[in-house]
Parts: C-alpha cells; structure tokens; sequence
C-alpha cells in the first residue's frame, strides 16, 4: 500500500488531496515536526533532506511534491489528471509543474522562515517583507491564467494535479496582506476547490478544520 508521510499543511497536502481525488488506498504516516520527527534517523533514511512529504510506493522511495505529485498522475493515468504525453497541453503542465515547485513555492521559506537567512531581527523582518511582494507578483500570474482562459480549473476545464497544488500555495497565503482569496479570479476558483469532497475529506483527515483558504 501506498505510504504518504505528511504533516498538516505541509507541502504533503498537495499529493494528500491527490490522492483522495484517486481513491486508491493509502497510508498517512504523520512526521512529527513539533518534536523535530523529520530529522530523526529513521526519517533521513528516506528523506536524507529531512523535508516532507514523503512518499513509499512498494520499492520505491520518492521525495519532493512535485516529482510525488507526478509519478500518482503517471501511474493512474486512467484517472486523466495530467494531460497526455507529447501533447502542448501536457509541455504547459510541466511548466506549471515546475514553475509551482521551484518559483512559487521556492519563495514561501524567504517569508515564513526569514530568520535563518538573516542575522539581525530587522534583517529577517526586510527579508520578509521582501518576499512577500515577489509572492504577490507570483499570486497575480496565477490570476492572470485564470483569466486568460476562463475555465473552471488551473488548465482550463481540465481538472489535474495541479488544481491541488495551486490551492496548497494559495492557502500558504492567507496571513499575508492581499491573500491569494482577495483575487478576482482565484477567489472563485478556489471556493470551487473547497467544494471538491476530495479536498474536503484532506482537510478533515489533516485536522485543519473547516476547508477554507
């Protein structure tokens, strides 16, 4: 059976509600990280980064969201929340993809976790508001995709993997002084989300209360 090792509103929601909106049967392994649990030896053997998620299918070992995220779309292609191969439509997923993981999400730890780039308070508090500006400008791209296309879902009026992502990124916004649910489009969009039981059951299963952003 399939293992996600996870910890409430951690990068592992997204391949979570992945693989709620599958309905395969899978494990939740929680990873402690109030008692530091993701860098204890047992968790570096599978993830010598201590990150989370982590994810164990049979053999095979697999960190970082986005490579999770698209090995469950690969291996149950039946369930269509990628595009297929060789298509344009699946080049711009990859971007999307990628673009979610290691420009969007790459910024989140500048404004969360500003102290350990910085020496002093008030360098950690400049550095902060520094990333929350950059991840304003990222928050209206996505905007913008919505309206470009005006379809329900990130891709257009196909729901895939990265409809979860998007919500998990958005939702890392809501302290923040224009919060991703302010946006014209993704406002609505993702109120669509908040409606889709698999994301539902995530969030109960996580113990964030009701779904929200």
């Amino acid at each position: 059976m399939i293992q996600l090792h996870y910890f409430p509103s951690n990068a592992s929601m997204t391949p979570h509600m992945v693989l709620e909106e599958l309905g395969v049967p899978y494990e939740l392994v929680l990873v402690d990280r109030t008692n530091n649990a993701h860098h204890s030896p047992e968790y570096l053997k599978l993830n010598p980064n201590g990150k989370i998620p982590v994810l164990v299918d049979g053999e095979l070992v697999l960190y970082e969201t986005a490579a999770i995220t698209l090995h469950l779309a690969d291996t149950h292609a039946g369930a269509g929340l990628a595009p297929p191969l060789g298509t344009p439509e699946r080049a711009h997923f990859y971007k999307w993809l990628m673009w979610l993981s290691n420009t969007l999400q790459a910024e989140m730890p500048l404004y969360f976790y500003s102290d350990r780039w910085a020496d002093t308070p008030e360098a950690a508090a400049a550095l902060k508001r520094h990333a929350e500006v950059h991840i304003t400008g990222m928050v209206d791209q996505l905007d913008a995709e919505l309206a470009r296309h005006g379809g329900p879902w990130f891709l257009g009026e196909r729901y895939s993997v990265l409809d979860p992502y998007v919500l998990m990124l958005c939702r890392w916004t809501r302290g923040m002084a224009r919060p991703a649910r302010t946006l014209p489009h993704l406002g609505p969009y993702l109120q669509r989300m908040l409606a889709r039981p698999a994301v539902q059951r995530a969030y109960v299963q996580e113990g964030l209360g009701e779904p929200r952003v």
